[in-house]
């Protein structure tokens, strides 16, 4: 006699089950991984900024005005002082641009705080970010 090579039913369903089980995963992992290479970036990008807000306070002797860094979509425009030396050619956007922007605040005392929303963050920067969805921020003595 002759075996039939047929798979059965319970079979196939048990293949299924677990392949859709290995690309669920897969997918959580994925997601996952963007949203910390997303941050990543964030965080790089403040750090640029800010040594470039450092260099021009060496500079001019003050923190830029937030009129001098603005975060459009895309980038449009660097740091440059009213000598027009330029600080920073193109001022970085974040990553889900225009979904999510960067802060920059300058307060009474001159000191500045720029921001983030960090998707793998959590918490709040103290006050800063008003208005804004930040849990990432900095400012002239590193993280607030």
């Amino acid at each position: 006699m002759k075996k039939n090579a047929a798979f059965t039913l319970i079979e196939i369903l048990v293949v299924m089950t677990i392949i859709g089980l290995l690309a669920g995963a897969a997918t959580v992992t994925y997601t996952a991984f963007t949203k910390k290479s997303r941050d990543a970036r964030r965080q790089v990008d403040l750090e640029q900024i800010r040594g470039a807000l450092e260099t021009y306070k060496s500079s001019v002797g003050n923190y830029p005005e937030e009129d001098r860094v603005t975060f459009n979509c895309p980038s449009s425009g660097g740091l440059t002082d009213d000598s027009s030396n330029t600080y920073m050619s193109k001022i970085p956007n974040d990553p889900k641009c225009p979904d999510y922007s960067y802060y920059y605040d300058v307060d009474s005392n001159g000191d500045y705080t720029i921001g983030a929303y960090l998707e793998t963050g959590s918490g709040s920067c103290g006050g800063s970010c008003t208005g804004s969805n930040c849990n990432y921020c900095l400012g002239p003595y590193g993280q607030q």
